[in-house]
């Protein structure tokens, strides 16, 4: 295999960059980890978690992945341009007028409801198509989905529409995060509770899913036909689970020094001046703000790293510019790089990190990220 390509997606102030040779190794550790069994379904929406769908997405078909998971149809069509012959189910609704295109790119819709259902095979009978479908039971999520109690006489009567074929079942947890979560083990049971009942029914040889990244680091006896990964082949909760399958983060987002300024203590920074230097010090100002999804949560909170140091930001992020003390002996010049996610030296800062900082989730700082476009940069470059 010839070297992996590093990765960027680039706006004029701000990037991101990505060692896809990491994701390859994620992919391996969590295939290993289901060691046959079980099947791994990537999930690929919010853009691949902010990763850039098209780079993503064609790197995990090369490494064997078949199965893809997006929330809705533009993602799913996106999707299908660049992987012909992939999986893919689409988690969030669908309509009866996007049935035409479902059909024409055997793409798979997860029914969320049995009116939905038979408004869909209303529309797939119409266009003389046979749609192949999953469902979802609502176990406690209390999100999307069938509620548990009814789904099997709904999905009874939804698997008599000849223009549907119910091949699949599905239930997405509230919370699988912590060992021995017992409303979690209650939804599985409610889920098998389901899926016995409907092969009483004759409805027998479903594709069963229930896991997600946190469920398949906790439990391996759900993980039944497949698991949904997410966060996890991204590189997050790799650490907490590493029994299983350690996986590493691979997004590096980056921008520049635009300013550098000595400054004397007492000097006031930014907006409402809620930092003020206690001694002299260097300030860099920084080509990236808030539009940017740099959350104005990390003001006088957050770090960067500059020089392979850390520089804390100072005063409040503002819509397009960041203030960081780099301090009085880290010479900092315009035009330097600063990395916001990512690697320098021996000193890391990753999105879990910054989640804390802004009191959210690694989810939220990742498909926060905003950038133009994605760009293959030559190995080796910068």
């Amino acid at each position: 295999m010839a070297p992996e390509r590093p990765w960027q997606r680039m706006k004029r102030n701000t990037w991101i960059e990505l060692d896809l040779s990491v994701f390859r190794e994620n992919l391996r550790a969590i295939r290993a980890g289901l060691g046959g069994r079980s099947e791994l379904i990537l999930v690929v929406k919010a853009d691949a978690y902010g990763h850039g769908l098209r780079a993503i997405a064609p790197c995990a078909f090369e490494e064997g992945v078949r199965q893809f998971v997006v929330s809705g149809m533009d993602e799913a069509t996106t999707l299908r341009a660049l992987l012909p012959e992939a999986g893919i189910l689409v988690l969030g609704p669908v309509w009866p007028s996007d049935v035409a295109e479902i059909a024409a790119k055997s793409i798979v819709p997860v029914i969320i409801s049995e009116e939905q259902g038979l408004a869909l095979a209303e529309a797939a009978q119409r266009h003389g198509a046979r749609m192949a479908c999953h469902v979802k039971i609502d176990t406690g999520m209390g999100r999307l989905g069938i509620g548990w109690e009814e789904a099997p006489r709904a999905m009874e009567r939804l698997a008599r529409q000849k223009s549907l074929h119910v091949v699949g079942v599905c239930t997405h947890f509230a919370s699988a995060g912590k060992p021995g979560d017992e409303f979690a083990a209650e939804q599985v049971r409610r889920f098998q509770f389901v899926v016995a009942a409907c092969r009483n029914n004759g409805l027998d040889g479903l594709f069963c899913h229930v896991s997600n990244s946190a469920a398949f680091g906790l439990r391996p006896d759900w993980d039944m036909n497949g698991v949904r990964t997410g966060i996890l082949a991204y590189g997050y909760g790799g650490r907490r689970h590493a029994g299983r399958a350690a996986t590493k983060p691979f997004l590096q987002w980056k921008t520049r020094v635009v300013q550098t300024r000595r400054v004397p203590a007492g000097f006031p920074v930014s907006y409402l001046s809620t930092h003020v230097t206690p001694a002299p010090t260097t300030l860099a100002t920084l080509d990236v703000g808030y539009s940017d999804g740099f959350s104005r949560l990390m003001s006088n909170r957050g770090a960067v790293l500059i020089n392979g140091k850390r520089a804390a930001v100072v005063g409040r992020v503002t819509m397009n510019f960041t203030v960081v003390d780099v301090g009085a002996e880290n010479p900092v010049q315009p035009g330097q790089e600063a990395t916001l996610m990512g690697r320098q030296g021996s000193e890391e800062l990753w999105a879990d990190e910054l989640a804390r900082w802004c009191r959210t989730i690694p989810y939220e700082i990742l498909t926060g990220i905003r950038a133009e476009c994605r760009v293959a940069m030559p190995s080796g470059a910068t």
